[in-house]
């Protein structure tokens, strides 16, 4: 087998591309940050020198984003020095999150502002040394400045005294006056120096002596052995995991012992209504009824206490040896295992590590998109027929790829909580139509007869318009490629009060068939993708996805009630 040679000509692309031009000069920028930040070209002088030519020409709201961006990039040393020399809210995010070693760090803090290093004073999870090398450059981070007097000030020629002459004749005079006074003309002017000194003039015999420096010397042992307490960030309240509880005859819980009291004191189990933020489940009332035990019954407790949350109860009635007469529950409660709960549980970890993934995927291939675009509109000369066709495909298919991968970024930031939304009104039907026209050729592959139904021309949202664009087309995407031959697809726009309705017929095969996500205009991850996306958008606009037997309803906030559009996630 013949040995493959593969090489990465991205820099020389970045490096030949047009400059000159403001949208150049940024394109330019954007990807040779991303570039070295993912390590995929050296962080040598040239490119380093590069970004520092390109840097006039980027507005700092671009320079901004990429330094966001290298938040899971791992840059190198010199592409953080480079982010460093800017001003302190271009360089604050790549100060935050970069990782280098002790060496990195000392020859990084060096060339920071003090504004920059007071940004790593902030981090904890520096190696010794460069906390060390920090404390040192506190002599000159934490000084004050002030303003020299007004006037130019001449330097004469500095001529050279004698040997042995007084140095401090040879020091220079001050440049301008100053506003701070020595600590000892403050405590001259101290009544109870004053008096001192007043004594001190009259010698008075076997009188102790009251020096000056023996007050400075005090404060100075106050200062040194004064505590100073922790700068530590006050822990997060951790999750209680169980909790033990009794009650008396009448099911009513008097003792509990593991979490805040405050929403269980009081809460009866013989009783499946609500109770204040309390809930119990229907079975322990039966229990109750019995006097006999329960095991992993729910208890659902509202507010923000460590109480708050699901909970399995299990408990035994206890009675009197003597008499036999009820005494009421003993018990414990614990947290629902995962396979007991039908609530998802969000995971920070996951969604971070899935938009990471997503960063790794979007840069090439919007490198094989550019590149394909170039090849078929003969941008870099003559190409043949069959090399456009074949560039126009991969084009068309990048395109799609794309597509999806922000469709996975979109349902990350969601897993995340870190969609950014930013409402303003949005006239639906616009949307709409403009989405269904995209999906003229799918509907022409299926056969389909896709229809928008009149009216709703006024109907307008209260909602991200980017948000509301993808949640549209991937819903519509994934009926109408669900839909089969001569099925028609009906929408229908209608404002109801304070919401208004996107309606869709629902496709017969939709959730039997198999996804049709290779043609051209259908969801590339699926139609079962899309409708969840879809749904999670539509939750996250403040609306609801509604699915029956016959047909999808989407619900959005109307314009005119302003209070329910959300507010963005970061």
């Amino acid at each position: 087998m013949k040995d493959q040679v593969r090489f990465d000509d991205s820099l020389k692309t970045v490096l030949s591309a047009e400059t000159d031009s403001g949208h150049g000069a940024q394109a330019a920028w954007r990807q040779l940050v991303d570039l070295i930040g993912r390590g995929r070209v050296p962080a040598d002088e040239a490119a380093i020198e590069r970004l520092r030519v390109l840097r006039p020409a980027v507005p700092a709201p671009v320079r901004a984003a990429s330094a966001r961006a290298l938040a899971f990039a791992k840059p190198p040393g010199s592409l953080v020095a480079l982010f460093g020399e800017d001003t302190l809210d271009i360089a604050a995010p790549v100060l935050r999150t970069a990782e280098l070693d002790a060496d990195g760090w000392a020859r990084l803090l060096p060339r920071l502002s003090p504004a920059g290093r007071s940004v790593l004073r902030h981090r904890r999870d520096l190696p010794p040394a460069t906390v060390r090398a920090l404390e040192a450059f506190g002599a000159t981070d934490f000084v004050l400045g002030y303003a020299a007097a007004a006037g130019p000030v001449e330097a004469g020629p500095v001529e050279a005294g004698p040997v042995g002459a007084d140095p401090e004749a040879l020091r220079p005079a001050p440049l301008g006056p100053t506003p701070f006074v020595p600590l000892g003309e403050v405590a001259r002017g101290l009544p109870v120096v004053a008096e001192a000194l007043r004594r001190a003039e009259t010698p008075v015999e076997d009188a102790p002596r009251f020096e000056i420096a023996d007050l400075v010397a005090r404060i100075d042992a106050f200062n040194r052995g004064r505590e100073r307490p922790e700068l530590t960030a006050p822990a997060a309240p951790r999750e209680a995991e169980g909790f033990r509880f009794e009650t008396d005859a009448t099911g009513t819980l008097s003792w509990v012992e593991g979490v805040a009291r405050t929403a269980l004191i009081g809460v009866s189990l013989a009783y499946a209504s609500r109770q204040g933020e309390a809930q119990v489940d229907g079975s322990v009332a039966g229990a109750y009824r019995r006097r006999s035990a329960f095991r992993d019954a729910r208890l659902l407790v509202g507010g923000t206490s460590d109480a708050s949350g699901g909970w399995r109860l299990s408990g035994i009635p206890a009675f009197d040896p003597a008499s036999g007469r009820f005494l009421g529950y003993r018990g414990t409660a614990r947290r629902p295992r995962a396979d007991e709960s039908a609530a998802p549980r969000r995971s920070r970890e996951s969604s971070d590590s899935l938009r990471q993934l997503v960063h790794e995927l979007r840069t090439p291939t919007n490198a094989i998109a550019g590149f394909a675009e170039l090849i078929e509109t003969e941008l870099l000369g003559p190409v043949a027929d069959s090399y456009r066709a074949h560039a126009a495909a991969i084009r068309g298919q990048t395109s799609a790829l794309i597509e999806a991968i922000d469709d996975l970024d979109t349902a990350a930031r969601i897993e995340g909580d870190a969609l950014e939304l930013r409402p303003a009104p949005i006239a639906l039907r616009l949307v709409v139509a403009r989405a269904l026209a995209d999906l003229q050729p799918l509907a022409a592959l299926r056969g389909t007869a896709v229809t928008l139904a009149p009216g709703g021309d006024a109907c307008t949202v209260i909602a991200d318009d980017r948000a509301v664009e993808r949640l549209i087309s991937r819903l519509l995407a994934a009926l109408v490629s669900s839909a089969g031959r001569g099925e028609p697809v009906s929408v229908r726009i209608a404002g109801s009060g304070d919401a208004v309705t996107v309606t869709v017929d629902r496709p017969v095969a939709l959730g039997t068939a198999d996804d049709a996500a290779e043609e051209d205009g259908a969801p590339l991850l699926g139609a079962a993708f899309a409708l969840r996306l879809a749904s999670n958008l539509a939750v996250e606009l403040g609306g609801a996805l509604v699915i029956d037997a016959e047909r999808l309803t989407l619900r959005l906030p109307a314009a005119s009630e302003q209070g329910m559009g959300q507010a963005s996630a970061n």
